[in-house]
């Protein structure tokens, strides 16, 4: 198996050599910094559609943690183009964290949409090291279909257990691999090299939910789902949450 998925790799890389040779010569990744905001503003306004009823189901705990102050510190990692504000209840103030600031322009115009969120900050930053936030200094983090592309999920989690108050929530939204051995995998492990460089870092054969499970929160609630999308090699969801 392992020799026909580095055949097929082979093929896919000759179907698709400008783009990597663009990639090796270092010109690829300042293009699609640009590009890729547009790509997720198209994709994001689809997955709205199909996934607004299980949205609405996870994003509708955050009522529950405002407590007599009506208020929630809500930081959202890889917020993109800001495709989850319109599912946040009023009083969130929301503090957008990407490492693309070629984000901010559409993360302003979906601010100027959803009026009942407060619009913190946006900052620059890879989810690897938020120095720039303080310990405990958020009710709430988000992450949607972001831990594909981070260079450590690990590392990542480490940093969302920091920022989070003790009780805080972690609510999550993310695609996984296909199930081993299976042919949809075997697709995933033959297209990844050249999904990274279209999506941006997306990795397609991540087990996250393994990384959830030994990141040590205090309590963790997980659903698998099935694909939004049947035309892409995007795989299987989980969405959940995880108290600190």
């Amino acid at each position: 198996m392992g020799a026909l998925v580095r055949l097929l790799q082979l093929l896919v890389l000759l179907l698709t050599l400008p783009l990597h040779l663009m990639a090796l010569l270092g010109c690829w990744r300042p293009l699609c910094k640009i590009y890729f905001p547009y790509f997720m503003a198209l994709l994001t306004a689809q997955c709205n559609r199909k996934m607004e009823r299980k949205k609405r189901e996870l994003f509708g705990q955050i009522k529950g943690l405002m407590g007599a102050s009506g208020k929630v510190a809500l930081l959202e990692l890889g917020c993109g183009t800001g495709a989850n504000f319109q599912f946040y209840p009023a009083g969130c103030r929301v503090t957008c964290l990407d490492p693309n600031p070629h984000f901010e322009r559409f993360l302003t115009k979906s601010m100027a949409e959803n009026r009942q969120v407060q619009y913190e900050k946006f900052v620059v930053a890879a989810g690897e090291d938020m120095k720039g936030l303080e310990d405990g200094c958020m009710d709430v983090v988000v992450s949607t279909l972001v831990l594909c592309s981070v260079q450590s999920p690990r590392r990542v989690l480490q940093e969302v257990q920091r920022v989070l108050r003790p009780g805080g929530v972690f609510l999550f939204w993310e695609h996984v691999a296909e199930p081993r051995g299976s042919w949809a995998f075997l697709w995933q492990q033959v297209l990844e090299p050249t999904w990274k460089h279209i999506g941006d870092g997306c990795c397609l054969t991540r087990e996250t939910w393994k990384d959830l499970e030994s990141a040590q929160f205090s309590q963790l609630q997980m659903e698998h789902q099935p694909p939004p999308f049947k035309w892409l090699p995007i795989g299987p969801h989980i969405m959940g949450k995880a108290v600190k």
